[in-house]
């Protein structure tokens, strides 16, 4: 596959032939015509070559195809997660508690029992 040294320098066309290319080897490992795949995922073959070819397509076209190619994998780089900084952290430790304590209510010797 293409050397992807700075993504940051890639044009768009350049990225979609990228992506193109990894659907069509991955398509081709698992001996799949585009055809079938385009049958699995319900769209057109034609999709399928444009894609394969570096043209767009819609986003829920490719992630039919990804899911289809069990390649859903590559988008876990999409994946966000909060960050906590080692200060934020240490005062959440600080916040949790440690053991139970009970409000001091009324002594028991003022409580009438009806006796």
């Amino acid at each position: 596959m293409t050397n992807i040294t700075d993504i940051n320098l890639i044009s768009d066309k350049a990225i979609l032939s990228i992506i193109g290319l990894f659907v069509q080897q991955t398509r081709i490992k698992q001996n799949i015509t585009q055809e079938e795949l385009a049958k699995r995922a319900a769209i057109s073959r034609s999709t399928v070559s444009m894609l394969e070819r570096g043209d767009n397509i819609s986003l829920n076209n490719l992630i039919k195809i990804l899911r289809i190619l069990d390649a859903l994998y590559v988008l876990r780089e999409f994946e966000t997660s909060e960050e906590i900084s080692p200060l934020q952290l240490a005062k959440k430790e600080k916040q949790k508690r440690k053991r139970v304590s009970k409000q001091v209510s009324e002594s028991n010797d003022d409580i009438d029992l009806g006796w």
